[in-house]
């Protein structure tokens, strides 16, 4: 990205640029993906949103293999590995499909 001349911002753009980067690339994510065929979900954390829905339509992890394709439902950001964690924990500890999909209905 090319910096903009001829003024004096408190930021650059190309600081800025590096500092949406840096903060993008530090979010985490918990999301919850939906197999039409196998008419299941699937709930799990990352830190990279789409390249993990690549990875899952890949076959590339053994639990979601059967029900490709899959497409994200739901997702919430977080700013820590822990957060998302903690909170993708939570959703399935509830064990309940009315939930996520009550969750995946609250957002529209």
């Amino acid at each position: 990205m090319q910096e903009v001349v001829g003024s004096t911002p408190i930021l650059s753009t190309k600081n800025i640029s590096h500092f949406l980067w840096d903060f993008l690339c530090t979010m985490f994510f918990i999301y919850i993906l939906y197999s039409i065929t196998s008419d299941r979900y699937y709930v799990g954390s990352c830190n990279d949103l789409q390249k993990r829905l690549l990875q899952h339509n890949a076959g590339r992890n053994i639990s979601t293999k059967h029900g490709i394709p899959w497409i994200i439902k739901y997702s919430e950001a977080f700013s820590t590995r822990e957060e998302a964690m903690k909170r993708e924990k939570e959703i399935k500890k509830k064990k309940s499909r009315k939930y996520i999909e009550w969750l995946i209905s609250s957002v529209g």
